[in-house]
């Protein structure tokens, strides 16, 4: 399997790396997903994301408005 790092912003404004396995690159709403399964197990349980389905990149959006992180790139290792 394929190491993946994947850069973002959490809710202090640090810049931290996060590596995940994948057969492929995660999308953008991928690694959203995977970031809030790892920092936020409790609230990836939830389905709290009303913007699924509406509009692109939901998980996206969704880990940065309820939890101030903003991915940057995600990058092979």
């Amino acid at each position: 399997m394929q190491k993946w790092k994947v850069t973002f912003v959490d809710d202090h404004g640090e810049i931290v790396d996060e590596i995940f396995e994948r057969e492929e690159c995660p999308t953008d709403d991928e690694a959203a997903r995977l970031i809030k399964e790892r920092l936020l197990p409790v609230a990836a349980q939830l389905d709290l994301n009303d913007l699924e389905g509406r509009t692109a990149d939901a998980g996206v959006k969704n880990l940065k408005i309820q939890n101030g992180i903003e991915i940057r790139s995600i990058t092979p290792i």
